[in-house]
Protein backbone atom coordinates (compact mmCIF):
# COMPACT_ATOMS: atom_id res chain seq x y z
CA UNK A 1 0.00 0.00 0.00
CA UNK A 2 0.50 3.51 -0.61
CA UNK A 3 1.86 5.61 2.71
CA UNK A 4 0.52 8.66 2.07
CA UNK A 5 0.90 12.15 0.62
CA UNK A 6 2.36 15.52 2.32
CA UNK A 7 2.01 18.87 0.64
CA UNK A 8 2.54 22.44 2.15
CA UNK A 9 0.90 24.69 0.45
CA UNK A 10 1.31 28.68 0.68
CA UNK A 11 -2.18 30.20 0.47
CA UNK A 12 -3.67 34.10 1.51
CA UNK A 13 0.02 34.96 3.15
CA UNK A 14 -0.72 31.48 5.42
CA UNK A 15 1.10 28.20 4.53
CA UNK A 16 -0.92 25.36 4.97
CA UNK A 17 -0.18 21.36 5.06
CA UNK A 18 -2.66 18.76 3.25
CA UNK A 19 -1.97 15.13 4.38
CA UNK A 20 -3.31 12.11 2.65
CA UNK A 21 -2.86 8.71 4.37
CA UNK A 22 -4.27 4.86 4.01
CA UNK A 23 -5.16 3.49 7.08
CA UNK A 24 -4.67 0.51 6.10
CA UNK A 25 -7.06 -2.69 3.99
CA UNK A 26 -7.99 -3.79 8.04
CA UNK A 27 -9.93 -0.01 8.46
CA UNK A 28 -10.05 0.34 4.49
CA UNK A 29 -10.42 4.00 5.05
CA UNK A 30 -8.56 6.57 3.01
CA UNK A 31 -7.94 10.12 5.31
CA UNK A 32 -6.94 13.59 4.39
CA UNK A 33 -6.51 16.15 6.42
CA UNK A 34 -5.81 20.02 6.09
CA UNK A 35 -3.21 21.87 8.66
CA UNK A 36 -2.56 25.10 9.68
CA UNK A 37 0.05 24.86 12.31
CA UNK A 38 -0.79 22.44 14.21
CA UNK A 39 -4.75 22.97 14.01
CA UNK A 40 -7.18 20.84 11.61
CA UNK A 41 -9.02 22.99 9.48
CA UNK A 42 -10.73 20.22 7.76
CA UNK A 43 -11.11 16.41 6.90
CA UNK A 44 -12.34 14.00 4.83
CA UNK A 45 -12.32 10.24 5.23
CA UNK A 46 -13.40 7.53 2.04
CA UNK A 47 -13.55 4.23 2.90
CA UNK A 48 -12.48 1.64 -0.03
CA UNK A 49 -14.05 -1.49 1.81
CA UNK A 50 -15.87 -2.11 -1.46
CA UNK A 51 -12.75 -2.82 -3.78
CA UNK A 52 -10.46 -4.34 -0.82
CA UNK A 53 -11.02 -7.68 -2.27
CA UNK A 54 -10.02 -6.97 -5.94
CA UNK A 55 -6.70 -7.70 -7.49
CA UNK A 56 -5.84 -3.95 -8.12
CA UNK A 57 -6.71 -2.96 -5.14
CA UNK A 58 -3.25 -0.89 -4.40
CA UNK A 59 -3.60 0.97 -7.75
CA UNK A 60 -7.29 1.49 -6.96
CA UNK A 61 -6.64 3.11 -3.53
CA UNK A 62 -3.25 5.34 -4.78
CA UNK A 63 -5.76 6.84 -7.34
CA UNK A 64 -8.43 6.96 -4.74
CA UNK A 65 -5.82 8.52 -2.40
CA UNK A 66 -4.54 10.96 -5.50
CA UNK A 67 -7.68 12.13 -6.19
CA UNK A 68 -9.00 13.02 -2.25
CA UNK A 69 -5.16 14.81 -1.83
CA UNK A 70 -5.81 17.19 -5.00
CA UNK A 71 -9.48 17.78 -4.03
CA UNK A 72 -8.20 19.19 -0.31
CA UNK A 73 -5.68 21.51 -2.38
CA UNK A 74 -8.37 22.87 -4.97
CA UNK A 75 -11.24 23.00 -1.85
CA UNK A 76 -8.22 24.98 0.32
CA UNK A 77 -7.59 27.43 -2.98
CA UNK A 78 -11.22 28.19 -4.24
CA UNK A 79 -11.60 29.62 -0.63
CA UNK A 80 -13.89 27.20 0.62
CA UNK A 81 -12.14 27.19 4.05
CA UNK A 82 -12.10 31.19 3.99
CA UNK A 83 -14.36 31.46 7.27
CA UNK A 84 -12.37 28.49 9.30
CA UNK A 85 -9.33 30.39 8.27
CA UNK A 86 -11.15 33.82 9.67
CA UNK A 87 -11.72 32.02 12.95
CA UNK A 88 -8.45 31.17 12.78
CA UNK A 89 -7.23 34.12 12.26
CA UNK A 90 -9.18 35.94 15.25
CA UNK A 91 -6.83 33.85 17.58
CA UNK A 92 -4.52 36.03 19.46
CA UNK A 93 -1.14 35.97 18.06
CA UNK A 94 0.60 33.87 20.54
CA UNK A 95 -2.62 31.01 19.67
CA UNK A 96 -1.54 31.06 16.00
CA UNK A 97 2.27 31.90 16.74
CA UNK A 98 2.10 28.43 18.92
CA UNK A 99 -0.19 26.64 16.72
CA UNK A 100 1.95 27.38 13.53
CA UNK A 101 5.07 25.86 15.38
CA UNK A 102 3.24 22.66 15.73
CA UNK A 103 4.27 19.95 13.50
CA UNK A 104 1.22 18.00 12.24
CA UNK A 105 0.44 15.23 14.29
CA UNK A 106 -1.23 12.25 12.11
CA UNK A 107 -4.46 11.03 13.43
CA UNK A 108 -3.33 7.47 13.81
CA UNK A 109 -0.22 8.53 16.17
CA UNK A 110 2.16 7.13 13.11
CA UNK A 111 5.12 9.07 11.47
CA UNK A 112 3.79 11.02 8.61
CA UNK A 113 5.29 9.62 5.51
CA UNK A 114 8.91 12.22 4.94
CA UNK A 115 7.57 13.46 1.59
CA UNK A 116 7.18 16.83 2.61
CA UNK A 117 7.90 19.71 0.18
CA UNK A 118 6.66 23.28 -0.30
CA UNK A 119 4.86 23.42 -3.80
CA UNK A 120 1.84 26.15 -5.47
CA UNK A 121 -1.72 23.91 -6.10
CA UNK A 122 -0.41 24.95 -10.28
CA UNK A 123 2.88 22.90 -10.17
CA UNK A 124 1.59 20.16 -8.07
CA UNK A 125 -1.15 19.57 -10.87
CA UNK A 126 1.25 20.15 -13.61
CA UNK A 127 3.72 17.52 -12.04
CA UNK A 128 0.70 15.03 -12.10
CA UNK A 129 -0.47 15.59 -15.52
CA UNK A 130 2.71 15.10 -16.99
CA UNK A 131 3.86 12.47 -14.56
CA UNK A 132 6.52 13.74 -13.30
CA UNK A 133 5.26 14.45 -9.61
CA UNK A 134 7.60 12.93 -6.74
CA UNK A 135 5.70 10.20 -3.96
Amino acid sequence: MHVGFNHNIRYKEHLYHVQTEDCGVKKATIVTLLYRGGTILSSKRTSYADVVQSEEVELVVEELMKAQHKEMMRRLTKGEFDAKIAAFNDASPAEVEAAEAAPPVPPTGETPAPTTKDVDLDSLIFAYLTGTESK
